[in-house]
């Protein structure tokens, strides 16, 4: 079951170094995008937010990374913060720590930003132990689900603004499974947050 928003008591259950929800009053909000850079995704998200002249974070995938790095090129270019996801996306209750760790500095040299978001949420706390050593590591208090393709799009825009609040962190993904609902929701989000006086910031 997908709890969304992520309610403060399972936030709190998390160590203090894990990061759900930026700490301000402001009208920020903190965009992000896991799984790319895939060519049926990334291009279109960055023409997006150059159009609208903002900041996001990407959480990427270092496989993907080698698969197309000019990708991963054109949002450094464009000034977006990239954060690690993993080299091959690993669930972390799933995978032995010695491999998940492996696996995560694999990635490293793919990626520009010592941030760390662990593929599905999953993480144990032996593992967000060690990896806080070297990265924050930035979970969401918001998740588009945008990745469920039997998601009514205008039920994702209703829920994602109805919860949207000063720091508030939001998971969007740049992948092909995502595109469908990522088209008809990411546009009208970002409207309606900056009709609502929010600015968007990047790590």
């Amino acid at each position: 079951m997908i709890l969304n928003p992520i309610p403060s008591l399972i936030q709190k259950a998390f160590p203090s170094n894990v990061v759900w929800k930026m700490p301000t009053n402001e009208k920020s909000i903190y965009l992000t995008f896991d799984d790319g850079p895939v060519p049926q995704a990334t291009p279109w998200v960055l023409r997006l937010l150059e159009t609208y002249q903002i900041k996001a974070t990407f959480f990427m995938v270092g496989e993907n990374v080698v698969k197309y790095p000019d990708i991963k090129s054109e949002v450094e270019i464009q000034g977006h913060s990239i954060g690690n996801h993993s080299f091959n996306h690993l669930n972390g209750w799933k995978t032995e720590n010695l491999d998940y760790f492996q696996n995560i500095d694999k990635a490293a040299p793919l990626t520009s930003d010592k941030l760390f978001r662990p593929p599905y949420g999953r993480i144990t706390r032996q593992q967000i132990k060690i990896i806080s050593q070297q990265y924050k590591i930035v979970l969401w208090s918001l998740l588009s689900e945008d990745y469920k393709t039997d998601k009514n799009p205008k039920e994702i825009v209703n829920n994602i603004t109805k919860h949207c609040q000063p720091g508030t962190i939001i998971v969007f993904h740049d992948n092909p499974k995502a595109m469908n609902n990522l088209t008809q929701t990411l546009p009208p989000f970002i409207d309606f947050a900056l009709k609502n006086g929010y600015k968007f910031s990047a790590f």
